[in-house]
């Protein structure tokens, strides 16, 4: 079982001219594993697929990817499996090369660990003073330039907080530093737009496809600092932590218990839930 395959080798290195590394020119899927299989891999492949189009980075066929994904994750057990697809090496400069060759590389990590509490009881989120540019081409896309995200969660270490929020420039929050945004009112259960900046998570589609079913009614809509004040509840949601109360935000401390526990818990058991038919297209038995 290896930690890290670069284009199918065993490696932990790759070119110095290689996109990615230059340029932030590629995407990458941050996948949960359990018993050694992947969860939500039909939404992050849809994601990544969609990605390499925008991009027009050719995709790599599916069956590899899974093959690699195996070699990785193995009978692991529960880890985190990191991947990224970059445009493959070039010379100096932005132009991209005419003929492109994409870097796959799996990586295998332990979990986070997070403490169990913040699952129940809930965390403590506050607003960044970074904001997100608005790139209508790259939005919903988790790609490599993430240094927006690196210094608003710089914020949330030193001011003490599980989570920070993002706006963008026109103080419409976007989503959390690692995480998307969901807000209660009533049966209401809305999440940010992401037309113009943020990335579409995988568990987030999982919510808006879940909601109806428990009787609340899931929107997207663009929404400012005064909507999460006048909220019932708050949560986030990321394909690592599954679903997170919000107990404070900002000075304001939130009752969690108004949040659907029962709507939480059945999110977080289908963002956790091995796939096993990608088990049985790895050639497991």
């Amino acid at each position: 079982m290896a930690r890290a395959l670069v284009n199918g080798v065993e490696s932990d290195r790759i070119s110095i001219a290689d996109r990615g590394l230059a340029y932030g020119d590629g995407l990458f899927e941050t996948i949960a594993v359990r018993n050694g299989r992947p969860c939500l891999w039909d939404a992050h492949l849809h994601r990544l697929r969609r990605g390499a189009r925008k991009l027009a980075i050719p995709f790599p066929p599916e069956a590899l990817l899974l093959q690699e994904f195996e070699r990785v994750a193995g009978d692991g057990g529960k880890c985190v499996v990191k991947l990224v697809l970059t445009r493959g090496t070039g010379g100096r400069g932005y132009l991209p090369p005419a003929s492109v060759r994409p870097t796959r590389i799996f990586s295998r990590h332990a979990c986070p660990d997070y403490p169990e509490a913040w699952t129940e009881e809930g965390v403590a989120v506050a607003f960044c003073r970074m904001t997100l540019a608005e790139n209508p081409r790259l939005a919903g896309l988790k790609h490599l330039n993430r240094l927006e995200q690196v210094l608003a969660r710089s914020e949330c270490g030193r001011g003490g907080f599980s989570e920070g929020l993002m706006c963008d420039g026109r103080n419409r929050v976007i989503a959390g530093t690692m995480s998307n945004l969901f807000v209660l009112r009533g049966r209401s259960l809305s999440t940010p737009r992401l037309d113009t900046c943020g990335i579409a998570g995988t568990v987030r589609g999982l919510v808006l496809e879940m909601a109806a079913a428990f009787g609340l009614e899931p929107a997207e809509r663009d929404l400012g600092p005064a909507d999460l004040a006048g909220a019932d509840g708050l949560f986030l949601t990321n394909a690592l932590i599954g679903a997170w109360p919000v107990r404070r935000f900002a000075d304001r401390r939130l009752d969690v218990r108004r949040l659907p526990t029962a709507f939480l818990q059945a999110v977080r058991a289908a963002a956790h839930s091995p796939d096993t038919e990608t088990r049985d297209q790895c050639g497991y038995s």
